[in-house]
């Protein structure tokens, strides 16, 4: 199903990749990719999650980040993603529809629960502030 008439980028206000590891070999492949993407790029790691949270069925973390990021990150963890599956979603004012119909997954699509998110919210998720220190020599 489409939407009649296309929708403005300015929608977006922000964008987040939530990395879902299983087990403890996953876990430490998902550290060190978390260790990787704070070196190269100004994003907002999010915590930890060791259990299913929310609309996500296995453990996760959330990297949060602006539009001027993407064009660089998302390649970057296509080529980087250690075999972890990866959803990159818009953040807008449907969480529901960010998630499930408009996201795009690196690696294995995971199962999300959307009832457990609001079809309408009265402001988008914000990238949030930074809180790495990415290094200007790191190789991208």
């Amino acid at each position: 199903m489409t939407d009649p008439m296309p929708r403005p980028l300015s929608e977006i206000a922000s964008y987040h990749a939530h990395v879902y590891f299983d087990g403890a070999q996953a876990r430490a492949l998902a550290a060190r990719l978390r260790e990787q993407i704070a070196a190269r790029f100004a994003v907002r790691l999010g915590q930890w999650h060791e259990h299913a949270v929310g609309p996500h069925v296995a453990p996760m973390y959330q990297v949060a980040f602006d539009q001027a990021a993407f064009a660089r990150l998302v390649p970057w963890l296509m080529l980087n993603h250690a075999g972890l599956s990866i959803l990159i979603h818009p953040g807008t004012t449907n969480p529901r529809r960010d998630h499930i119909r408009d996201g795009l997954w690196i690696g294995r699509p995971r199962a999300l629960l959307a009832d457990r998110l609001p079809e309408h919210t009265d402001t988008p998720d914000q990238p949030g502030e930074v809180n790495t220190q990415p290094d200007p020599e790191a190789v991208i």
